[in-house]
Protein backbone atom coordinates (compact mmCIF):
# COMPACT_ATOMS: atom_id res chain seq x y z
CA UNK A 1 0.00 0.00 0.00
CA UNK A 2 1.38 3.27 -0.82
CA UNK A 3 0.47 6.82 1.30
CA UNK A 4 1.46 10.53 0.17
CA UNK A 5 1.29 12.68 2.93
CA UNK A 6 0.83 16.40 1.10
CA UNK A 7 1.69 19.82 1.93
CA UNK A 8 2.85 19.24 5.32
CA UNK A 9 5.54 20.58 8.33
CA UNK A 10 8.36 17.77 8.33
CA UNK A 11 10.39 17.31 11.63
CA UNK A 12 12.95 15.01 9.66
CA UNK A 13 15.81 14.28 12.52
CA UNK A 14 17.84 13.61 10.31
CA UNK A 15 19.30 13.52 6.44
CA UNK A 16 19.81 17.16 4.78
CA UNK A 17 17.26 19.12 7.16
CA UNK A 18 17.99 17.35 10.50
CA UNK A 19 16.07 19.30 13.27
CA UNK A 20 14.47 22.39 11.21
CA UNK A 21 11.10 22.20 10.04
CA UNK A 22 10.44 22.29 6.64
CA UNK A 23 7.29 22.06 3.91
CA UNK A 24 7.26 19.28 1.33
CA UNK A 25 4.83 15.98 0.68
CA UNK A 26 6.40 11.92 2.11
CA UNK A 27 5.94 9.02 -0.22
CA UNK A 28 5.46 6.16 1.56
CA UNK A 29 5.11 2.47 -0.28
CA UNK A 30 4.84 -0.25 1.08
CA UNK A 31 7.05 -0.21 4.32
CA UNK A 32 9.55 2.43 3.30
CA UNK A 33 9.38 6.51 2.66
CA UNK A 34 10.65 6.49 -1.22
CA UNK A 35 10.50 10.34 -1.93
CA UNK A 36 10.72 13.39 -0.01
CA UNK A 37 9.58 16.21 -1.69
CA UNK A 38 7.53 19.53 -2.35
CA UNK A 39 4.43 19.09 -5.12
CA UNK A 40 5.46 15.24 -5.42
CA UNK A 41 3.46 13.43 -8.19
CA UNK A 42 0.46 11.28 -7.28
CA UNK A 43 1.25 7.65 -7.78
CA UNK A 44 -1.59 5.50 -8.87
CA UNK A 45 -3.70 4.51 -6.36
CA UNK A 46 -1.70 5.91 -3.47
CA UNK A 47 -4.07 7.23 -0.47
CA UNK A 48 -3.50 10.71 -0.18
CA UNK A 49 -3.45 12.49 3.69
CA UNK A 50 -3.60 16.60 3.91
CA UNK A 51 -0.84 17.78 5.38
CA UNK A 52 -2.00 21.18 6.10
CA UNK A 53 -1.55 22.20 9.21
CA UNK A 54 -0.20 19.07 10.32
CA UNK A 55 2.90 18.27 11.69
CA UNK A 56 5.07 14.77 10.61
CA UNK A 57 7.87 13.54 12.03
CA UNK A 58 9.45 10.12 13.17
CA UNK A 59 8.10 8.18 16.01
CA UNK A 60 9.11 8.56 18.71
CA UNK A 61 11.59 5.30 20.68
CA UNK A 62 11.46 4.33 23.52
CA UNK A 63 14.73 2.75 24.56
CA UNK A 64 14.42 1.57 28.06
CA UNK A 65 11.09 -0.23 29.04
CA UNK A 66 10.43 -3.00 31.31
CA UNK A 67 6.41 -4.25 30.38
CA UNK A 68 6.34 -6.59 33.11
CA UNK A 69 5.84 -3.18 35.66
CA UNK A 70 2.15 -2.17 34.16
CA UNK A 71 0.40 -4.20 36.74
CA UNK A 72 2.05 -2.68 39.70
CA UNK A 73 1.57 1.53 37.94
CA UNK A 74 0.50 3.73 40.76
CA UNK A 75 0.87 1.14 43.59
CA UNK A 76 4.45 2.56 44.84
CA UNK A 77 5.77 5.73 46.43
CA UNK A 78 8.72 7.43 48.10
CA UNK A 79 10.54 4.45 47.77
CA UNK A 80 14.70 4.34 46.62
CA UNK A 81 15.52 2.08 44.02
CA UNK A 82 16.96 -1.27 46.41
CA UNK A 83 13.74 -0.87 48.92
CA UNK A 84 10.74 -0.60 46.00
CA UNK A 85 12.69 -3.61 43.94
CA UNK A 86 11.53 -5.71 46.69
CA UNK A 87 8.09 -4.60 45.83
CA UNK A 88 8.44 -4.53 42.21
CA UNK A 89 10.73 -7.70 41.72
CA UNK A 90 10.32 -9.92 44.46
CA UNK A 91 11.94 -12.82 45.31
CA UNK A 92 10.08 -14.35 48.30
CA UNK A 93 6.97 -16.30 47.52
CA UNK A 94 6.90 -15.35 43.68
CA UNK A 95 5.19 -17.96 41.18
CA UNK A 96 4.89 -17.89 37.39
CA UNK A 97 2.19 -15.68 35.60
CA UNK A 98 -0.54 -16.37 33.46
CA UNK A 99 0.85 -16.16 29.89
CA UNK A 100 -2.43 -14.64 29.09
CA UNK A 101 -1.70 -11.42 31.74
CA UNK A 102 1.75 -11.18 30.17
CA UNK A 103 -0.44 -10.61 26.56
CA UNK A 104 -2.68 -8.45 28.36
CA UNK A 105 -0.24 -6.10 30.47
CA UNK A 106 1.84 -6.20 27.05
CA UNK A 107 -1.00 -4.69 24.78
CA UNK A 108 -1.64 -2.28 27.53
CA UNK A 109 2.12 -0.88 27.87
CA UNK A 110 1.66 -0.94 23.67
CA UNK A 111 -1.41 0.83 22.96
CA UNK A 112 -0.64 3.78 25.27
CA UNK A 113 2.79 3.67 23.49
CA UNK A 114 0.98 3.91 20.10
CA UNK A 115 -0.99 6.28 20.57
CA UNK A 116 1.29 8.68 22.83
CA UNK A 117 3.40 8.96 19.39
CA UNK A 118 5.99 5.96 20.19
CA UNK A 119 6.16 3.75 17.29
CA UNK A 120 9.21 1.68 18.41
CA UNK A 121 10.16 0.49 22.12
CA UNK A 122 13.09 -1.87 24.17
CA UNK A 123 11.54 -3.69 26.20
CA UNK A 124 13.74 -5.38 28.93
CA UNK A 125 11.38 -8.24 30.30
CA UNK A 126 11.92 -10.08 33.77
CA UNK A 127 9.97 -12.59 34.63
CA UNK A 128 10.05 -14.28 37.93
CA UNK A 129 11.25 -16.90 39.30
CA UNK A 130 12.14 -17.81 35.79
CA UNK A 131 11.22 -16.53 32.30
CA UNK A 132 10.06 -19.84 29.62
CA UNK A 133 9.59 -18.88 26.03
CA UNK A 134 5.84 -18.80 26.15
CA UNK A 135 6.04 -15.79 28.59
CA UNK A 136 8.71 -14.34 26.04
CA UNK A 137 6.43 -15.31 22.97
CA UNK A 138 3.08 -13.78 24.73
CA UNK A 139 4.92 -9.97 25.05
CA UNK A 140 6.07 -10.84 21.17
CA UNK A 141 2.27 -11.79 19.78
CA UNK A 142 0.79 -8.84 21.88
CA UNK A 143 3.66 -6.49 20.32
CA UNK A 144 3.21 -8.21 16.73
CA UNK A 145 -0.90 -8.02 16.69
CA UNK A 146 -0.85 -4.53 17.55
CA UNK A 147 1.21 -3.29 14.98
CA UNK A 148 4.34 -1.85 17.19
CA UNK A 149 8.09 -2.08 16.48
CA UNK A 150 9.52 -4.21 19.54
CA UNK A 151 12.58 -4.91 20.56
CA UNK A 152 12.53 -7.65 23.61
CA UNK A 153 14.71 -9.23 25.54
CA UNK A 154 14.84 -12.19 28.40
CA UNK A 155 16.21 -10.39 31.42
CA UNK A 156 18.75 -12.45 32.79
CA UNK A 157 20.71 -12.80 36.26
CA UNK A 158 22.77 -15.74 37.56
CA UNK A 159 23.98 -14.66 40.72
CA UNK A 160 23.00 -15.43 43.95
CA UNK A 161 20.52 -12.50 45.36
CA UNK A 162 22.90 -11.71 48.03
CA UNK A 163 25.69 -11.86 45.92
CA UNK A 164 24.71 -8.72 43.94
CA UNK A 165 24.54 -6.26 46.37
CA UNK A 166 27.13 -4.96 49.05
CA UNK A 167 26.81 -5.18 52.88
CA UNK A 168 23.16 -6.86 53.27
CA UNK A 169 24.97 -10.04 54.98
CA UNK A 170 26.53 -8.34 57.74
CA UNK A 171 22.70 -7.29 58.57
CA UNK A 172 20.76 -9.91 57.60
CA UNK A 173 19.88 -13.02 60.01
CA UNK A 174 21.35 -16.07 58.96
CA UNK A 175 17.84 -18.12 58.63
CA UNK A 176 16.93 -15.45 56.00
CA UNK A 177 20.33 -15.96 54.11
CA UNK A 178 19.71 -19.26 54.11
CA UNK A 179 16.13 -18.93 52.36
CA UNK A 180 17.39 -16.66 50.40
CA UNK A 181 20.26 -18.93 49.29
CA UNK A 182 18.14 -21.34 47.93
CA UNK A 183 16.64 -19.79 45.25
CA UNK A 184 18.53 -20.86 42.01
CA UNK A 185 19.13 -18.58 39.54
CA UNK A 186 19.23 -19.50 35.94
CA UNK A 187 22.92 -20.47 34.85
CA UNK A 188 25.00 -18.82 32.22
CA UNK A 189 24.81 -21.77 30.14
CA UNK A 190 20.81 -22.36 30.42
CA UNK A 191 20.47 -18.46 29.68
CA UNK A 192 22.68 -18.70 26.48
CA UNK A 193 20.70 -21.82 25.26
CA UNK A 194 17.12 -19.85 26.17
CA UNK A 195 18.53 -16.63 24.14
CA UNK A 196 19.41 -18.94 21.46
CA UNK A 197 16.00 -20.35 20.86
CA UNK A 198 14.34 -17.09 21.37
CA UNK A 199 16.19 -15.74 18.48
CA UNK A 200 15.25 -18.18 16.42
CA UNK A 201 11.48 -18.21 17.40
CA UNK A 202 11.03 -14.18 17.56
CA UNK A 203 13.86 -12.37 15.90
CA UNK A 204 12.58 -10.07 12.97
CA UNK A 205 9.19 -11.45 13.03
CA UNK A 206 7.10 -9.48 10.52
CA UNK A 207 9.68 -7.32 9.83
CA UNK A 208 8.93 -5.14 13.39
CA UNK A 209 10.10 -7.55 16.47
CA UNK A 210 13.67 -8.12 17.29
CA UNK A 211 15.15 -10.13 20.27
CA UNK A 212 18.13 -8.54 22.06
CA UNK A 213 20.70 -9.83 24.93
CA UNK A 214 20.04 -8.24 28.34
CA UNK A 215 22.29 -9.47 31.33
CA UNK A 216 20.74 -7.22 33.84
CA UNK A 217 24.28 -5.87 35.17
CA UNK A 218 27.62 -6.56 35.44
CA UNK A 219 26.79 -7.12 39.81
CA UNK A 220 24.41 -8.88 38.90
CA UNK A 221 25.54 -11.65 36.53
CA UNK A 222 28.80 -14.09 36.23
CA UNK A 223 31.52 -12.96 33.57
CA UNK A 224 30.83 -16.47 31.96
CA UNK A 225 27.29 -15.10 31.23
CA UNK A 226 28.09 -11.21 29.85
CA UNK A 227 30.73 -12.43 27.80
CA UNK A 228 28.51 -15.51 26.19
CA UNK A 229 26.10 -13.02 25.78
CA UNK A 230 28.41 -10.32 24.38
CA UNK A 231 29.42 -13.10 21.45
CA UNK A 232 25.60 -13.60 20.66
CA UNK A 233 25.09 -9.90 20.66
CA UNK A 234 27.73 -9.60 18.63
CA UNK A 235 26.87 -12.71 16.08
CA UNK A 236 23.53 -11.00 15.83
CA UNK A 237 23.97 -7.33 15.59
CA UNK A 238 21.90 -6.86 17.93
CA UNK A 239 22.17 -4.69 21.38
CA UNK A 240 23.93 -6.26 24.83
CA UNK A 241 21.67 -4.01 27.32
CA UNK A 242 21.69 -3.81 30.39
CA UNK A 243 22.40 -1.55 33.96
CA UNK A 244 25.07 -0.07 35.16
CA UNK A 245 25.28 2.77 38.08
CA UNK A 246 21.89 3.73 38.67
CA UNK A 247 21.89 4.58 42.42
CA UNK A 248 24.74 5.19 44.88
CA UNK A 249 24.54 1.79 46.48
CA UNK A 250 25.85 0.45 42.90
CA UNK A 251 28.81 2.90 43.17
CA UNK A 252 29.34 0.54 46.30
CA UNK A 253 28.50 -2.04 44.99
CA UNK A 254 31.62 -2.00 42.30
CA UNK A 255 33.65 -0.67 44.83
CA UNK A 256 32.84 -3.77 47.22
CA UNK A 257 32.89 -6.69 44.77
CA UNK A 258 35.23 -5.89 42.18
CA UNK A 259 37.50 -3.06 43.72
CA UNK A 260 36.84 -0.60 40.97
CA UNK A 261 34.07 0.82 38.96
CA UNK A 262 31.54 -1.17 37.41
CA UNK A 263 32.75 1.01 34.08
CA UNK A 264 36.02 0.12 34.67
CA UNK A 265 35.04 -3.88 35.40
CA UNK A 266 33.47 -3.85 31.89
CA UNK A 267 35.65 -2.06 30.49
CA UNK A 268 38.85 -4.70 31.80
CA UNK A 269 36.11 -7.71 30.50
CA UNK A 270 35.84 -5.79 26.98
CA UNK A 271 32.30 -4.76 27.38
CA UNK A 272 32.27 -1.00 25.96
CA UNK A 273 31.78 -1.10 22.71
CA UNK A 274 29.28 0.50 20.03
CA UNK A 275 27.08 -2.26 20.60
CA UNK A 276 26.19 -2.22 24.68
CA UNK A 277 23.71 -0.02 25.62
CA UNK A 278 23.54 1.23 29.56
CA UNK A 279 20.47 2.39 31.39
CA UNK A 280 21.09 4.67 33.43
CA UNK A 281 24.37 6.08 34.13
CA UNK A 282 23.90 8.47 37.00
CA UNK A 283 26.66 7.98 39.19
CA UNK A 284 29.63 7.57 36.77
CA UNK A 285 33.05 9.18 37.02
CA UNK A 286 34.78 11.84 35.22
CA UNK A 287 37.02 8.63 34.12
CA UNK A 288 33.85 6.64 33.84
CA UNK A 289 32.58 8.88 31.38
CA UNK A 290 35.61 9.22 29.46
CA UNK A 291 35.95 5.28 28.55
CA UNK A 292 31.89 5.15 27.96
CA UNK A 293 33.07 7.63 25.30
CA UNK A 294 35.88 5.86 23.88
CA UNK A 295 34.31 2.60 23.73
CA UNK A 296 31.33 4.71 21.91
CA UNK A 297 28.40 2.85 24.10
CA UNK A 298 24.99 4.12 24.53
CA UNK A 299 23.40 5.50 27.66
CA UNK A 300 19.53 5.42 27.92
CA UNK A 301 18.51 8.19 30.40
CA UNK A 302 15.82 7.25 32.09
CA UNK A 303 15.09 11.24 33.71
CA UNK A 304 11.27 10.39 35.24
CA UNK A 305 11.97 7.14 36.78
CA UNK A 306 15.41 8.21 38.00
CA UNK A 307 13.93 11.05 39.99
CA UNK A 308 10.68 9.25 41.26
CA UNK A 309 13.08 6.47 42.68
CA UNK A 310 15.55 9.52 44.80
CA UNK A 311 18.29 7.67 42.11
CA UNK A 312 19.86 11.04 41.15
CA UNK A 313 20.47 12.86 38.17
CA UNK A 314 22.83 11.37 34.67
CA UNK A 315 25.57 14.10 34.21
CA UNK A 316 23.61 14.02 30.28
CA UNK A 317 26.00 16.63 28.81
CA UNK A 318 29.65 15.15 29.75
CA UNK A 319 28.37 12.01 28.42
CA UNK A 320 27.19 13.85 25.07
CA UNK A 321 30.49 16.26 24.79
CA UNK A 322 32.30 12.56 25.40
CA UNK A 323 31.12 11.22 22.42
CA UNK A 324 28.38 8.65 24.33
CA UNK A 325 25.02 8.23 22.33
CA UNK A 326 22.31 9.48 24.69
CA UNK A 327 18.28 8.28 23.64
CA UNK A 328 15.13 8.59 26.40
CA UNK A 329 13.38 5.88 28.16
CA UNK A 330 10.59 5.63 31.07
CA UNK A 331 11.87 2.83 32.50
CA UNK A 332 9.33 0.53 34.05
CA UNK A 333 5.90 1.48 34.29
CA UNK A 334 5.55 1.60 38.01
CA UNK A 335 9.10 2.98 38.51
CA UNK A 336 7.63 6.05 36.32
CA UNK A 337 3.50 5.20 36.01
CA UNK A 338 3.32 6.13 32.40
CA UNK A 339 4.55 5.12 29.01
CA UNK A 340 4.17 8.32 27.87
CA UNK A 341 7.57 9.45 26.05
CA UNK A 342 6.27 13.08 25.55
CA UNK A 343 6.26 13.43 29.25
CA UNK A 344 10.09 12.07 29.34
CA UNK A 345 10.74 14.21 27.04
CA UNK A 346 9.74 17.56 28.76
CA UNK A 347 11.31 16.50 32.05
CA UNK A 348 14.55 16.04 30.29
CA UNK A 349 14.33 19.23 28.36
CA UNK A 350 14.05 20.54 31.98
CA UNK A 351 15.92 19.00 34.60
CA UNK A 352 19.45 19.90 33.40
CA UNK A 353 18.41 23.54 33.69
CA UNK A 354 19.22 22.96 37.51
CA UNK A 355 22.76 21.09 36.78
CA UNK A 356 24.27 24.43 36.99
CA UNK A 357 24.49 27.62 36.15
CA UNK A 358 26.04 27.72 33.10
CA UNK A 359 23.12 27.75 30.98
CA UNK A 360 24.78 27.41 27.39
CA UNK A 361 25.27 24.13 28.65
CA UNK A 362 21.93 23.41 28.94
CA UNK A 363 20.31 20.75 26.81
CA UNK A 364 18.49 22.46 23.81
CA UNK A 365 15.14 21.45 22.54
CA UNK A 366 16.47 19.98 19.33
CA UNK A 367 18.72 17.78 21.47
CA UNK A 368 15.83 16.52 23.62
CA UNK A 369 14.27 15.26 20.18
CA UNK A 370 17.37 13.80 19.20
CA UNK A 371 17.70 12.20 22.26
CA UNK A 372 13.92 10.94 21.68
CA UNK A 373 14.19 9.36 18.13
CA UNK A 374 17.57 8.84 16.17
CA UNK A 375 19.62 8.44 19.10
CA UNK A 376 16.74 6.29 20.58
CA UNK A 377 16.94 3.89 17.41
CA UNK A 378 20.87 3.94 17.91
CA UNK A 379 20.91 2.58 21.53
CA UNK A 380 18.54 -0.35 19.59
CA UNK A 381 20.86 -0.79 16.98
CA UNK A 382 18.43 0.27 14.07
CA UNK A 383 19.17 3.38 13.23
CA UNK A 384 19.33 2.44 9.44
CA UNK A 385 16.34 2.05 9.72
CA UNK A 386 13.80 4.14 12.09
CA UNK A 387 14.76 7.48 14.02
CA UNK A 388 14.53 10.01 11.47
CA UNK A 389 12.48 10.51 8.31
CA UNK A 390 14.56 9.68 5.46
CA UNK A 391 14.68 7.94 1.95
CA UNK A 392 15.08 4.34 2.33
CA UNK A 393 14.08 4.28 5.87
CA UNK A 394 11.25 2.55 7.38
CA UNK A 395 7.82 4.42 7.26
CA UNK A 396 7.51 4.84 11.20
CA UNK A 397 5.36 8.17 11.50
CA UNK A 398 3.38 10.52 13.29
CA UNK A 399 1.08 12.69 12.27
CA UNK A 400 0.45 15.85 14.86
CA UNK A 401 -2.36 18.58 14.65
CA UNK A 402 -1.18 21.80 14.48
CA UNK A 403 -4.08 23.11 15.22
CA UNK A 404 -4.21 21.91 18.69
CA UNK A 405 -4.31 23.77 22.27
CA UNK A 406 -0.27 22.86 22.51
CA UNK A 407 0.66 24.54 19.33
CA UNK A 408 -1.43 27.94 19.61
CA UNK A 409 -0.23 30.01 19.27
CA UNK A 410 2.94 28.53 16.87
CA UNK A 411 6.45 29.78 17.60
CA UNK A 412 8.89 27.53 17.74
CA UNK A 413 7.62 23.96 16.68
CA UNK A 414 10.59 21.90 18.52
CA UNK A 415 10.21 23.98 21.74
CA UNK A 416 6.44 23.55 21.62
CA UNK A 417 6.81 19.44 20.89
CA UNK A 418 9.38 19.17 24.15
CA UNK A 419 7.26 21.88 26.12
CA UNK A 420 4.46 22.09 25.68
CA UNK A 421 3.19 18.54 23.71
CA UNK A 422 2.00 15.77 25.92
CA UNK A 423 0.79 13.48 23.10
CA UNK A 424 -2.76 14.71 22.95
CA UNK A 425 -2.16 16.12 19.81
CA UNK A 426 -1.42 12.67 17.87
CA UNK A 427 -3.79 12.11 15.49
CA UNK A 428 -1.82 9.52 13.28
CA UNK A 429 0.58 7.02 13.67
CA UNK A 430 2.34 4.98 11.10
CA UNK A 431 4.49 1.86 11.65
CA UNK A 432 6.12 -0.16 9.17
CA UNK A 433 4.00 1.76 6.74
CA UNK A 434 0.85 0.79 8.44
CA UNK A 435 -1.55 2.92 10.13
CA UNK A 436 -2.20 1.63 13.40
CA UNK A 437 -3.38 4.72 14.95
CA UNK A 438 -5.95 6.83 12.85
CA UNK A 439 -8.04 9.76 14.87
CA UNK A 440 -6.43 8.95 18.07
CA UNK A 441 -7.72 5.48 17.67
CA UNK A 442 -6.01 2.04 17.42
CA UNK A 443 -6.60 0.27 14.18
CA UNK A 444 -5.60 -3.69 14.78
CA UNK A 445 -7.02 -3.91 18.29
CA UNK A 446 -10.01 -3.38 20.29
CA UNK A 447 -8.56 -1.16 23.00
CA UNK A 448 -12.32 -1.41 25.50
CA UNK A 449 -11.74 -4.89 25.56
CA UNK A 450 -8.58 -5.64 26.17
CA UNK A 451 -8.94 -3.48 28.82
CA UNK A 452 -11.74 -4.69 30.62
CA UNK A 453 -10.25 -8.57 30.29
CA UNK A 454 -7.36 -6.79 31.95
CA UNK A 455 -9.11 -5.53 34.73
CA UNK A 456 -10.97 -8.70 35.20
CA UNK A 457 -8.17 -10.38 36.13
CA UNK A 458 -6.05 -7.96 38.27
CA UNK A 459 -8.42 -8.23 41.53
CA UNK A 460 -6.86 -12.07 42.07
CA UNK A 461 -3.41 -11.29 40.82
CA UNK A 462 -3.19 -8.40 43.30
CA UNK A 463 -4.18 -10.55 46.46
CA UNK A 464 -1.59 -12.58 45.66
CA UNK A 465 0.79 -10.01 45.21
CA UNK A 466 0.01 -9.10 48.28
CA UNK A 467 0.97 -11.80 50.12
CA UNK A 468 3.85 -11.79 47.97
CA UNK A 469 4.86 -8.07 49.59
CA UNK A 470 4.33 -9.15 53.05
CA UNK A 471 6.89 -11.75 52.35
CA UNK A 472 9.51 -9.84 50.88
CA UNK A 473 8.84 -6.84 53.21
CA UNK A 474 11.16 -9.11 55.65
CA UNK A 475 14.20 -8.22 53.67
CA UNK A 476 13.03 -4.78 53.88
CA UNK A 477 15.23 -3.62 57.13
CA UNK A 478 18.55 -5.11 56.26
CA UNK A 479 18.22 -3.91 52.52
CA UNK A 480 17.27 -0.12 54.55
CA UNK A 481 20.70 -0.40 56.32
CA UNK A 482 22.40 -0.86 53.55
CA UNK A 483 20.90 1.60 51.69
CA UNK A 484 21.41 3.78 54.42
CA UNK A 485 25.53 3.43 54.45
CA UNK A 486 25.91 3.64 51.40
CA UNK A 487 24.58 7.06 51.22
CA UNK A 488 25.84 8.22 54.34
CA UNK A 489 27.70 11.15 52.54
CA UNK A 490 26.81 13.62 49.63
CA UNK A 491 23.20 13.14 50.28
CA UNK A 492 20.73 15.60 47.84
CA UNK A 493 20.84 16.18 44.54
CA UNK A 494 23.56 14.27 42.33
CA UNK A 495 27.01 16.39 41.90
CA UNK A 496 24.55 19.63 43.08
CA UNK A 497 23.60 19.34 46.73
CA UNK A 498 26.21 19.77 49.36
CA UNK A 499 23.38 19.11 52.22
CA UNK A 500 24.24 17.02 55.45
CA UNK A 501 22.47 13.42 55.70
CA UNK A 502 19.38 13.44 56.87
CA UNK A 503 19.37 10.04 58.78
CA UNK A 504 21.50 8.44 61.22
CA UNK A 505 22.80 5.25 59.72
CA UNK A 506 23.49 3.59 62.85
Amino acid sequence: MSFLIQDTTILAMGGTHGTVPFQGDILVDGDSIVNIGKNLPVPEGATLIDGREKLVMPGLINAHLHSGEALFRGRYDNMPLEIWMLHAYPVLGTRAIDNRLIYLRSMLVAMESLKGGVTCVTDDMFETPRQSMLQLGAAVQAYDDIGIRATVSGHIIDKSFLDTVPYAREYMPQALQDELADLTPATAHEYLAFAKEAHAQFHDRSGRIRFMVAPSAPQRCTEELLLGANELAAEWKVPFHTHILETKVQRCTGTELYGRSLIQYMKDLGLLHSGVTIAHSIWVSDEDIRMMGEGGVSVVHNVISNQKLGAGIAPVRRLLSAGVNVGLGTDGICSNDSASMFGVIKAAGLLHNVSGPDYEQWLSASEVLEAGTLSGAKTALIDHLTGSIEVGKRADLIILDTNSLAFTPMNDIRNHLVYCENGSSVETVMVNGEIVVRDGELTKVNETELLAELRALMPEFLAHHSGVEKRNMEIEPYFRKMYQRCNETDVGIHRLGTEKPRWNAS
